[in-house]
């Protein structure tokens, strides 16, 4: 009969495989949680999670690849039509996707955000679904009037000013929640960085429109749909990095954490404490 305490190493054998396979967190944290009252998860953008973070004691699912989701196929759509991709100009295909994926899809992944305890992800996701559901009203034609009515009452260029203001106003808000990525991973900063960056390039190029001839300046635009694409991707990259595992993937996808993160500085200590050990084996 096999005594408990090769039964003991075996196990423990078979934990620190584990660890060793997935102990670097360069994909999703989540394929092993330990659920230790301790226990804390680094910084993830697949979970929407800025920081150091306490495994989800609820029973909803991570909502945060689903908001990522919608955010990222919306974002891409627009920022064709700002490239200008064979000749299309009109955002009219985007009012759809606007209303329903960027727009309640991801307002509703914000709040289970919110459920299972992430006031970061929650305020995020809802707060671009409002975006996306406030652009498509502004681009609704004929529904909600809101272009028509400045053409109506005063010029297209008062439309054009008062849009880059909304688009401004959200740069400041991107901005002010990216500086809450800076000690987490380069995949999620990234998202934010090039969201704010689309946002400022999109709003200049409405503002300067009166003195354009009463058109947004096209080089600004086009930039703007430039960086809309890769915002795009790299959300698809973390929304990816949260939903692979080693149930579903034949590889967990990297999200690259800072070198002065949590994560960061732990990689250090482990690394400074090998290397005596690895000299002392030479000798």
């Amino acid at each position: 009969m096999p005594s408990s305490s090769g039964s003991s190493h075996a196990e423990h054998r078979e934990s620190a495989t584990q660890r060793q396979g997935y102990g670097d967190y360069g994909g999703n944290p989540l394929a092993h949680v330990n659920t230790g009252e301790s226990a804390r998860l680094p910084a993830f953008g697949g979970a929407f999670q800025p920081g150091l973070y306490r495994p989800p004691k609820s029973r909803i699912a991570n909502p945060a690849p689903l908001g990522l989701a919608g955010f990222a196929l919306t974002t891409f759509l627009l920022s064709l039509i700002n490239l200008g991709t064979r000749g299309l100009s009109s955002p009219s295909i985007v009012i759809g996707p606007a209303f329903a994926y960027g727009g309640l899809i991801q307002l509703l992944a914000g709040m289970w955000d919110i459920a299972v305890g992430n006031v970061f992800g929650g305020c995020a996701l809802s707060s671009y679904g409002g975006f996306w559901i406030g652009l498509a009203i502004i681009l609704t034609p004929g529904g909600f009037r809101v272009e028509s009515t400045y053409m109506n009452s005063t010029s297209i260029n008062d439309f054009y000013l008062a849009f880059s203001f909304y688009l401004y106003a959200w740069m400041i808000f991107t901005f002010i929640i990216w500086l809450c990525t800076l000690k987490s991973t380069v995949a999620f900063s990234s998202v934010l960085f090039t969201v704010w960056i689309t946002f400022l390039l999109l709003a200049t190029s409405y503002y300067v429109a009166p003195t354009q001839g009463g058109e947004p300046n096209v080089p600004l635009t086009r930039a703007g749909g430039a960086f809309g694409i890769v915002a795009s991707f790299i959300a698809w990259w973390n929304m990816l990095a949260g939903i692979a595992d080693p149930s579903n993937s034949l590889f967990l996808v990297p999200v690259f954490h800072f070198p002065w993160s949590d994560k960061g500085r732990e990689q250090r200590r482990e690394k400074a404490e090998k290397r005596p050990a690895t000299n002392g084996d030479q000798v």
